[in-house]
């Protein structure tokens, strides 16, 4: 027989099994006996104290899309289990692998309203590829297993684990089995070879064939079957906001970024090209615009894991069920080589149009006031090639997003689908965490760094080397473009009265510095970037700059404005 531990020994010791090295949390009654059993473990397990779970869960998916690991996090029950809500909604939409295991009052306790009981597995479940409550200590390791399993397996997501204080105190065996799968869950897909047949045929017919590529190259790492796929068609190619960094910004084939801040030829040739092929994508309303308007000239072929999308938005000629990393092999074997182009001429036509009236004005202004656009545009001049951007929600993240040099896989960190402010900060942290000699860049807005500042305290007491950009225009600005482009500039509660960043960033120990004037950029931002250690600088932008190219809200790809 098996000697006897507690059920939070068992909890940890089955972290460690999964190889999780690094959990992020914050104590509270409910889960203290796990945080008392990961003393005694300290030296096989990391542990990180954020100062918010709201920063721990977000810390965790940083370093999960960073990391391409299972991001962990702790949190106690009640309000603690509540404030991870967000981040597991934001790790649901953008298919995030997180465990977050969560404590509960004792099973005898249960539907009491006692201290700091909350049904977290009622409110958890729509935000959640799986949950479960554990109220025995023998049901933690398999828990946990599968757990794991689920999170990182098919298309990621997050899994919360409730366990009540009950079976973190009792005792039990620790038998560690790491769950292989189980017959209600099916994560493979074989690919249909007559799909790929299909697909090859229309794409060798096509004249005008254009590529989509999402973060379902990053997640299936089919980075490089997507390179082949593109050098043998000759087809262009454009990404969306999570797909960023699939493929190299410096390949021929490479067109631009899709949705309602991307670029003007991408989003304008949709409703031009004769096949349409999507891969690892979802079409989101942000990509697509009015969906009665998108595409409807196009044959579409669809690569895609996750039954759910397929059909849902956009009705697929071809649909081509599967991990696209075999898929997109099979489809290069099976196309002619070719070249287009006339095709791809058009998007550079338009990509010039872009640049003489958008891209010339955000990166190198004759206004006074300096722009987003060019503070992106010198961190591009000194950034690692490998660096990681992670932004915050609004107008930052557009202009960041549009103008940062992506060249490696996972280097584009941020809250898509759920639009999380407050997002930056912690995920910077956590991104960092998992690689300390790797340039981590956060780029974040006045008002969404607010919301988590308090993790620059977990940054302080990490010395996690971060680098923190505060584009400051003292305005909520993607709320105040809207205001002007579409309230008759009725800037309603979206003007900010900020503190003193410096001396808040310095109270942590973070050096820190400010740019007001044109002539400061260049040398600061490469003094933060050869700095040794977390830096944060602020940077005073234009209040009342506008993201262009845009699609508003209900209009078509084709309505792309330029200002």
């Amino acid at each position: 027989m098996k000697d006897l531990i507690r059920g939070a020994d068992i909890v940890v010791r089955s972290l460690i099994a999964e190889q999780a090295e690094l959990i992020f949390g914050y104590p509270g009654g409910a889960i203290m006996p796990v945080y008392d059993a990961l003393y005694d473990y300290h030296d096989q397990i990391k542990h990180v104290l954020t100062r918010h779970e709201q920063g721990a869960i977000h810390a965790a998916q940083g370093y999960a899309r960073v990391s391409g690991k299972v991001g962990v996090c702790l949190a106690t029950s009640g309000p603690g289990a509540t404030n991870l809500i967000t981040g597991l909604a934001d790790a649901q939409i953008d298919s995030t692998p997180l465990v977050c295991i969560t404590g509960q009052v004792a099973a005898h306790l249960l539907g009491t309203d006692a201290f700091q009981e909350t049904d977290v597995v009622g409110i958890s479940m729509p935000g959640t590829k799986w949950n479960i409550q554990v109220r025995r200590v023998e049901d933690i390791a398999p828990a946990i297993a599968k757990g794991f399993y689920i999170a990182r397996s098919g298309r990621p997501g997050p899994v919360l684990i409730d366990i009540t204080k009950n079976a973190q105190v009792d005792f039990g065996e620790f038998n560690y089995t790491p769950c292989l799968g189980f017959r209600s869950y099916k994560t493979h897909h074989p690919v249909d070879l007559s799909a790929i047949q299909q697909a090859a045929e229309l794409i060798n017919q096509a004249e005008r064939p254009y590529l989509l590529f999402g973060q379902g190259v990053v997640l299936g790492k089919a980075e490089a079957e997507l390179k082949f796929f593109l050098d043998k068609s000759g087809i262009p190619a454009a990404s969306t906001l999570l797909g960023s960094g699939a493929l190299s910004e410096d390949h021929p084939n490479f067109v631009g970024k899709l949705g309602m801040h991307g670029n003007y030829a991408p989003n304008l040739l949709t409703n031009q090209c004769d096949v349409l092929i999507a891969v690892g994508m979802r079409f989101d309303d942000r990509v697509t615009g009015d969906l009665k308007r998108y595409a409807k000239q196009a044959k579409v072929i669809h690569l895609e894991l996750d039954p759910a999308e397929i059909n849902k938005n956009v009705k697929a000629t071809v649909a081509v069920q599967g991990d696209c990393r075999e898929s997109l092999a099979m489809l290069t074997d099976s196309i002619q080589a070719k070249k287009h182009g006339d095709w791809m001429a058009k998007f550079r036509e338009l990509e010039q149009l872009e640049k003489s009236s958008v891209v010339q004005h955000d990166l190198t202004p004759t206004k006074t006031g300096l722009t987003m656009g060019e503070v992106i545009h010198q961190i591009n001049q000194y950034k690692a090639d490998d660096a990681v951007l992670v932004t915050d929600v609004g107008q930052h993240q557009m202009i960041a997003w549009r103008y940062f040099n992506y060249k490696k896989p996972r280097t584009q960190v941020t809250s898509g689908g759920l639009g999380t402010m407050g997002f930056a900060l912690p995920a910077a942290l956590g991104a960092q965490l998992y690689d300390y000699s790797r340039q981590v860049i956060c780029v974040a807005g006045d008002g969404g760094i607010q919301m988590t500042i308090q993790e620059l305290g977990t940054i302080k007491q990490t010395k996690a080397p971060v680098k923190i950009v505060l584009l400051n225009n003292n305005y909520l600005g993607m709320v105040r473009q809207w205001q002007q482009m579409f309230f008759d500039k009725r800037y309603s509660f979206t003007e900010l009265d900020n503190p003193d960043f410096i001396k808040l960033a310095e109270a942590y120990g973070i050096k820190a510095q400010k740019v007001v004037e044109r002539g400061d950029l260049k040398e600061a931002i490469e003094d933060m970037l050869i700095h040794d250690g977390p830096y944060f600088l602020e940077v005073v932008v234009e209040k009342e700059d506008n993201v262009f190219p845009m699609i508003a809200t209900g209009c078509s790809v084709e309505e792309v404005r330029l200002s």
